[in-house]
């Protein structure tokens, strides 16, 4: 395999609560050659969904003693309490639905859809995301876009008895850049190492990773020289690699 993020000693896990695994496809002469790496908040869609779920609230607006409960690098414990607070007030699944279909789409994505969906054949996509697994697949298939991912990778949430959402952390990790709940990197690596084996050990001709935030440069930074990262344009995971490539050239390898 070729010197880039397939580059590991990792033994594959089983999936874990929030991935959805297909079945195993091995390589062969139609195997996909292209692996896309999409985020979603602020990048398939134009806005952050756990911000947009507050319109569902009551006056739309959350008081002030929950949001100063957030600290800092525990965002889905406090979405938990978010969300524990709007079941309390009376707030389902319809109200969460209805606000969560109505995000727009980021300006370029449909085109991008429409190419992919014309290139299946070439293009493998997964979506990986510290959103949750309820406000992402309800969007892609309000827009008509959920059966263009082998697998989408999320917090797992999902309703209870009592019509509350209930959201959960996706996994655990020592990366100390990345927030308590999911290191992408982590996740990427695993991904890579599981795939490459299902294909025989014939990795992908090219990588590509799609974001915006702090939290996607840490798996676009193991991508290889073959490899293409595709930040959202003065948004944090820009800024980050454009940081790097001055202070330390030759760090990040991708186009």
């Amino acid at each position: 395999m070729r010197d880039s993020v397939f580059k590991c000693c990792f033994v594959p896990p089983p999936p874990a609560p929030g991935e959805e695994e297909p079945a195993a496809d091995m390589a062969g002469p139609g195997a996909k050659r292209f692996l896309i790496f999409f985020d979603f908040d602020e990048t398939i869609v134009d806005e952050n969904s756990d911000d947009v779920v507050v319109r569902a609230a009551p006056g739309q607006a959350l008081p002030g003693w929950l949001r100063e409960t957030y600290r800092e690098g525990h965002y889905n414990e406090y979405m938990q309490r978010v969300l524990a607070y709007m079941g309390e007030q009376g707030v389902r699944e319809e109200a969460i639905r209805a606000v969560i279909e109505k995000i727009p789409a980021s300006p370029g994505i449909p085109a991008v859809f429409q190419f992919l969906r014309s290139n299946q054949d070439l293009f493998e996509m997964v979506l990986v995301s510290d959103a949750n697994v309820y406000f992402i697949e309800t969007w892609l298939r309000a827009a008509g876009a959920h059966q263009l991912f082998r697998l989408i990778i999320s917090n797992p949430a999902s309703f209870d008895a009592r019509g509350h959402l209930v959201l959960q952390p996706y996994h655990s990790h020592s990366c100390p850049r990345c927030p308590a709940n999911m290191c992408k990197r982590k996740i990427v690596r695993e991904y890579l190492a599981r795939r490459a084996e299902e294909r025989g050990g014939r990795p992908f001709e090219r990588v590509f990773y799609v974001g915006d935030g702090a939290n996607d440069f840490c798996p676009s930074a193991v991508l290889g020289k073959g490899d293409t990262a595709f930040p959202r344009r003065d948004y944090p995971m820009h800024r980050l690699i454009c940081e790097t490539q001055r202070n330390q050239p030759g760090v990040f390898q991708a186009a």
